[in-house]
Parts: C-alpha cells; sequence; structure tokens
C-alpha cells in the first residue's frame, strides 16, 4: 500500500507544485505513521493518542483530541486516507490558496473532533454507553469527510461514490453509509462528525459573507479579551496620562479648541504649550503670558525632517 501511495504522489508531482499545505499534511502523516528511530522520542506511539471520548472527557486528556487524527492502524488505512487527501487538497488549495485552505483544515479538525466528542456524549442521555463511549479511534477520515463537504458545495455536477452516481452535494452521506457496510468496524461518530463539521464550516462561511470562519473566531475572541483588558488598564493607577491633540493634517481650518503646529502642520490641543508631534513650541497668541523656550527659527531641511517624520515617510 505505501508504493502504491508513492505511485500516487509521483503522478501527481506536477499538480501538487506550489501546494505546500497539502504536501505537508501527506508528509506529517506519513511520518507519524512510519515514526522512525529517531523520532520516537518525539513522536508518541498510537497508544498514546487514541480517541477515546472516555478518557478525553475524564482526564482532560487534549492529545488524544488533536493527535489522533494523524495516526493510522495499518499501511492499508494510510494509503486510503493519503490518496483521498491527495485529491481532495489539490483541488481545495488551488481555490482557496494555501493560506485559507491551512485556516479551513484547522478548523475542520478541531469541529469534526468537537462534534464526534459531542455526539459520543450526547448518546449518554440515552443510557446507550456501549460501544461509542469507550470506543478507540484514529485516522484523518473526519477531516476528509468534512473537506468532500466543502469540496461538494463547490460543484453542481455529479460525481460517482465507489460506482455509484450521486450529486456532488451528496456523495458524503452515501459514502458515510457504503463505508459503514463494507467495514462495520470503522468510527461511525468520527465520519459523521466531519460531514456535520463540514457543513456546520460552510454556514459559518456563509454567515459572514465569505470570510473564513477560523479568522472570524479569531477576530471575535480578540474582541472579547480586548474589553476586560482595556478595563484594567484604565484602573492602572501608574499609567501615564496624556493630552492628546486633534490630530489632523493639512489645510482644513482649525477648531476654537485646537492650534496648528507650523512646522509640521498637526492640530494640538489648546491645553499643549508646544506641538505633540515634533516638540515645536506654540508660536500663536493665545498664550502671551508664557515665555517661549525657543524661538521658531527652522531651517528649510528641518521643516522638511519633521514633517516627513508627521506623515511617517
Amino acid at each position: 500500500m505505501l508504493p502504491l501511495l508513492a505511485y500516487q504522489v509521483v503522478t501527481q508531482y506536477n499538480r501538487l507544485q506550489g501546494k505546500p499545505i497539502t504536501v505537508g499534511l501527506l508528509a506529517t502523516n506519513t511520518l507519524i505513521h512510519l515514526r522512525p528511530g529517531f523520532l520516537r522520542s518525539v513522536i508518541p506511539s498510537i497508544d498514546d493518542v487514541w480517541f477515546n471520548a472516555y478518557l478525553i472527557l475524564k482526564y482532560k486528556d487534549l492529545k488524544r483530541f488533536f493527535l489522533s487524527p494523524f495516526y493510522h492502524v495499518g499501511d492499508s488505512h494510510l494509503a486510503y486516507n493519503m490518496i483521498s487527501l491527495l485529491w481532495k487538497g489539490i483541488q481545495l488549495e488551488s481555490s482557496m490558496g494555501s493560506t485559507k485552505f491551512a485556516s479551513m483544515v484547522g478548523a475542520l479538525l478541531v469541529m469534526s473532533q468537537g462534534i464526534t466528542l459531542l455526539l459520543v456524549k450526547s448518546l449518554l442521555f440515552f443510557n446507550y454507553e456501549r460501544p461509542y463511549y469507550h470506543e478507540y479511534s484514529v485516522g484523518f477520515s473526519g477531516v476528509l469527510f468534512a473537506m468532500k463537504v466543502v469540496l461538494g458545495s463547490q460543484s453542481e455536477s455529479y460525481t460517482y461514490v465507489h460506482g455509484v452516481r450521486v450529486p456532488s452535494s451528496h456523495a458524503a452521506w452515501l459514502e458515510l453509509i457504503l463505508i459503514q457496510i463494507v467495514s462495520p468496524g470503522v468510527s461511525f461518530l468520527g465520519h459523521l462528525g466531519g460531514i456535520l463539521a463540514g457543513i456546520l464550516f460552510l454556514r459559518l462561511k456563509g454567515m459572514n459573507s465569505g470570510s473564513d470562519p477560523l479568522a472570524v473566531l479569531i477576530r471575535s475572541v480578540g474582541r472579547i479579551l480586548s474589553r476586560p483588558l482595556g478595563f484594567f488598564c484604565r484602573l492602572n493607577p501608574f499609567r501615564h496620562h496624556r493630552i492628546f491633540g486633534g490630530g489632523t493634517v493639512g489645510r482644513r481650518q482649525t477648531s476654537v479648541d485646537t492650534w496648528r503646529c507650523q512646522a509640521c502642520t498637526f492640530d494640538n490641543s489648546c491645553l499643549l504649550p508646544r506641538c505633540e508631534m515634533c516638540g515645536t513650541d506654540r508660536q500663536d497668541r493665545a498664550m502671551p503670558s508664557r515665555r517661549l523656550s525657543h524661538r521658531f527659527d527652522l531651517t528649510p531641511e528641518e521643516l522638511r525632517r519633521r514633517r516627513l517624520e508627521r506623515f511617517g515617510c
């Protein structure tokens, strides 16, 4: 099976050029499966990373949650998944670009694992504890099913699933049923979680006007965290207070509460005796009682330098 996988990679070599994420995923899964001697101290054994809902929930073992998709139980398991990844990855990375494709794969991996964990846990409410709650599973299949859903949404044509012609948008559901019939021992909930993750990804992408759901999630978390951080920063009694000017530059009429610096044209607050941007003393008649530290006698070169600093050139 490994020579078959190598043959598929060689035949797709030209299409793989410029697809670093697909190549990286293929190499990572293969390297972890082979687990060469010089990396055995770094790469955990498969016994330490089996996806098992009971162990993950009881011991908070996140290693099993994140690493189990990259392990496979045999050469045939690896070859089947990697050939599928090769076909799907080339198409998706070509259409989306490497950055968005990498973000999508990360989001699908987390969502497929999380949804599978929720499905297994939900069965406990119906007193259906075995076999799913104590089931051991590994493999990239969940992410591949999610990728198949995303890929099917980009095409309105038909495709063949084990010789059966179906619409591309329904191919993942038919493959879920056929694989379960042919190989009853595979993780049904793991594959189902992947399909639901793909559907959720598309829904989130549609709700955010085509933007990447993972990027939207990161921005949302950043906005949520910035509020308490900003609140605590304002409570800091040692922070330095500054009086900011108007922050405008150009020929626009200045406000009565601001004065314009003659050196860099920055509009400063009327409370400031010198320009906040370049440090030039105020040269208007609003503060006749204040003694100026120096006169406005800048050379043309110095004036040019300060204006360039003001505009960030």
